[in-house]
């Protein structure tokens, strides 16, 4: 998965928006204002921190080891830090992705959730 492919998948997700509140190379992909995605596009090899089940981070760690680790500068517990330079499945990425995306909106007021669910 290139950069470009990772940031246009990020941002396909209803009403995600891309925001650089660190840095201006620090990709930061929110919705309902809230991180689901964080990333450097340029960074070699490219990594994406993403939201995980705490007990999906653990497994997933122990299935690729070296390519999905705890989330760096990110609570270990619920977030992987997941390397995107091909030696992973896309199709395992853009599940992971998603998944991150659906964990933070579930975590969003129910008023937020229903205007998210609206076409």
């Amino acid at each position: 998965m290139t950069p470009q492919e990772l940031r246009a998948l990020c941002l396909s997700f209803n009403a995600a928006v891309e925001d650089f509140p660190f840095r201006p190379e620090v990709s930061v992909f929110k919705v309902g204002g809230k991180l689901f995605a964080l990333t450097t596009l340029d960074a070699r090899p490219l990594t994406v921190n993403l939201k995980c089940d705490p007990d999906d981070a653990v497994r997933l760690r122990g299935e690729h080891e070296g390519l999905i680790v705890p989330g760096y500068h990110m609570n270990k517990r619920h977030w992987n830090t997941v390397t995107v330079d091909g030696e992973l499945p896309d199709r395992l990425v853009r599940e992971l992705v998603e998944d991150s995306y659906d964990l933070v909106v579930a975590g969003l007021p129910r008023a937020e959730r229903l205007r998210l669910d609206r076409p």
